[in-house]
């Protein structure tokens, strides 16, 4: 019944299973991939004809995990997965960077990649697995794809590259990244890194592609058995003449239009030189709107690269090296814990830094495990940033994926918890976007930390570099604006510290690059990066010493994990009380770690005080203040520490002698009582008689220096 073929590669020291014709028939492509016990399922299905009106490649991925594949349910009331989670969606784009470029340029055909995790070992993360599974998928399905591709996670520590860590491995290395790319160029590079050098990094790009290749060729073997004969395409119609007319009717006014170094303006004289052809070519030849705006999209590209591959000059008139001018500000908002404004030309970010408490961690429900995030970094890039009119409210993947960025390139820098026990969370609002406006957040996120006075490492600066590449000729752009990107080959996101690289994002256009243009690129980044450092220390060089005025305060200690069940309370009676009565809030960890918070610094003294008494244990020979819970015949108990009560015998009550207890004391009097024993049931004998009630001088030592027995009894 099943036709089954199957390819295994030891890699990495563990076997990579990929496997077709059992599982997902009457998909166009379907794959089983396996690496260790982590198992993907990963499909490909395109339509058979395009839909009217589209002018672009409509290819969705879709990567999904299942909780069942690490033996969970979902949490929360409804018991099945739901909208994609954060990690979900990152993966989906990891996936999707690589491959888009391997389409045929003019395929409209809609296109779904989907990957399923249906089993994790908790060891052997899923992405990857799903990466090589989706590319396995297309090249088998018969769809018009120039693959495969190959792809692999590279660790590093003691100098020493690790292919495909395990997550104990990942936990101690100082380099997590993920490249993909063809047999014979690299496509994808997604890393975080702590602060390594750049040669360390293009390193790591190479040893990751070169340990790829035989997973390549694995699939290769699998497709020469199993793929589907590919689809028939139609011939690509000639367009030359209709190119020619376009040319002349648009030329002279594009090459004008991109003189103009204001992007406002040189926009609105694209606009009107593409109106001006549309009208002429759509509305009064009838011809087809989205082949006129791709040929006329055709030589605004043709213009633009070859002016800066021909002259060294970019769209704004600037060389390929210098980067736009900097402004930038902090303390841009008076109630904000900490914010910084960062202008860099056209791309403006203002980012606000908040300070909570552990309360205001995130909970991250992982098929990993639950675990607690204390750093958070939330980019949103609203329409009128560009000046457009869209939607807002929806998080869109692209905003996720640019914060992911800025947090990878700033979590390298940020201190320990035990160090700042904050809840961190730095928020970017891009108000202006000219190209690369995930650097912004990453050069006004480290401003508004320090303006926070949080105590990062060192601060952090990012920027994009850009590639136009015709035949041998190339030109590596620095900071590049918003149409360099879109127009160009090639979108490379390097972000650090002026000691080394912290994140490094590329994605590539085209069919791959070479190493040596990697290296021109970091070389050039780096320099970038330490003009943009410089530009922010003239705002702020160092953290801040105090923290805002409104920002929380917090305390930490340590008490006894044995006293953890006293301070919380029968139900959490007494941890409530303390915080109502004291305004504090009090968070208390399993290992006994508390942590007392308010912007209240009174707040914060009063309800370590009175933890601090819960906890305390009485010291032989001490003195303490106390209250008089209850009289018996032969004595005095007394709460002198918390909830801890002891004795003070009849015979202690006062240096003289006594008849009945309450002609000394009644219940509610506040005494002041000498720890006299602890018993081996930990029961306390407590005296009032050798302390002085008004100044708490212990009376006993008194004796000692002279006195006498009958002196005090007298």
């Amino acid at each position: 019944m099943f036709e089954i073929y199957r390819k295994e590669i030891q890699w990495g020291g563990r076997k990579l299973v990929i496997e077709t014709g059992h599982v997902a028939r009457q998909a166009d492509g379907a794959v089983m991939v396996s690496y260790g016990d982590t198992t993907v399922l990963c499909t490909a299905v395109a339509a058979r004809t395009v839909k009217p009106g589209v002018d672009f490649f409509p290819l969705t991925v879709n990567y999904m995990e299942r909780t069942y594949a690490a033996g969970k349910i979902p949490g929360g009331f409804f018991k099945r997965e739901g909208r994609p989670t954060e990690k979900e969606i990152l993966v989906s784009r990891l996936i999707d960077r690589p491959i888009r470029p391997l389409f045929p340029s003019d395929f409209r055909n809609e296109t779904q990649v989907t990957c399923t995790v249906l089993s994790h070992d908790l060891e052997n993360d899923p992405d990857v697995v799903a990466m090589i599974g989706a590319s396995a998928a297309l090249t088998l399905s018969g769809i018009p794809f120039f693959g495969p591709v190959g792809a692999a996670k590279v660790g590093y520590k003691d100098g020493e590259y690790i292919l495909n860590p395990t997550a104990d491995q990942l936990d101690e290395s100082q380099l997590e990244l993920v490249v993909a790319g063809t047999r014979d160029a690299v496509l994808m590079v997604e890393s975080e890194a702590a602060e390594l050098p750049e040669d360390v990094m293009l390193g790591a790009v190479m040893f990751g592609h070169e340990a790829a290749r035989p997973v390549i060729d694995a699939i290769i073997e699998l497709a020469e058995l199993a793929a589907k004969d590919p689809w028939d395409l139609p011939e690509p119609a000639d367009n030359s003449a209709l190119i020619a007319r376009i040319k002349e009717m648009a030329e002279a006014d594009l090459r004008a239009a991109y003189k103009e170094t204001v992007k406002q303006t040189r926009t609105a004289k694209v606009a009107e030189v593409r109106e001006r052809v549309m009208q002429a070519l759509v509305e009064g030849e009838g011809l087809d709107g989205n082949l006129i705006g791709g040929l006329f999209k055709d030589l605004e590209k043709e213009i633009v690269r070859n002016d800066i591959l021909d002259t060294g000059r970019r769209i704004d008139g600037r060389d390929l090296v210098t980067v736009r001018p900097i402004v930038a500000e902090v303390g841009a908002l008076p109630r904000s814990h900490g914010s910084a404004l960062f202008t860099r030309g056209e791309t403006q970010a203002l980012v606000v830094t908040t300070l909570g408490t552990g309360d205001d961690e995130q909970i991250i429900d992982a098929l990993e495990g639950e675990y607690r995030e204390n750093f958070l970094l939330h980019y949103n890039f609203p329409p009128y940033s560009v000046n457009e009119v869209g939607r807002v409210g929806f998080t869109g993947r692209r905003e996720i994926g640019h914060g992911k960025l800025a947090w990878r390139a700033l979590r390298a820098v940020m201190p320990s918890k035990q160090n700042f026990p904050y809840t961190i969370r730095v928020v970017s609002e891009i108000t202006e976007s000219n190209g690369s406006s995930s650097m912004a957040t990453v050069c006004g996120g480290s401003l508004s930390l320090m303006d926070a006075g949080v105590p990062i490492s060192a601060p952090v600066a990012g920027i994009a570099m850009g590639l136009i590449l015709e035949g041998d000729r190339y030109a590596v752009l620095s900071d590049i604006l918003g149409d360099e990107d879109h127009l160009g080959d090639m979108d490379f996101k390097v972000a650090g510290t002026a000691k080394g690289v912290t994140a490094l994002q590329m994605d590539i256009k085209i069919a791959g690059i070479t190493r040596e243009i990697m290296e021109k690129a970091l070389a050039q980044a780096h320099d970038g990066r330490i003009h943009i450092l410089g530009e922010m220390a003239k705002a702020l060089s160092n953290t801040r010493e105090e923290l805002s005025a409104y920002a929380p305060r917090i305390e930490t200690f340590r008490i006894n994990k044995e006293k953890i069940r006293e301070v919380i309370g029968t139900g959490g009676k007494v941890i409530r009380e303390i915080c109502e009565v004291t305004g504090a809030k009090v968070d208390i960890e399993d290992d006994g770690t508390v942590k007392v918070s308010s912007a209240n610094l009174d707040a914060i003294e009063k309800a370590v005080k009175w933890i601090q008494g819960i906890v305390a244990e009485p010291e032989i020979g001490h003195i303490y203040d106390g209250t008089v819970v209850k009289v018996v015949e032969f004595g005095a108990f007394v709460n002198f520490i918390g909830n801890r009560d002891g004795l003070v015998h009849i015979s202690e009550l006062a240096p003289k002698r006594v008849q009945k207890v309450t002609d000394v004391v009644n219940e509610g009097d506040k005494v002041k009582v000498k720890v006299l024993g602890i018993d081996e049931r930990g029961k306390v004998r407590l005296s009032m008689r050798v302390v002085d009630q008004a100044t708490g001088e212990d009376l006993s030592a008194q004796d000692q220096k002279g006195g006498s027995k009958e002196t005090l009894d007298a």
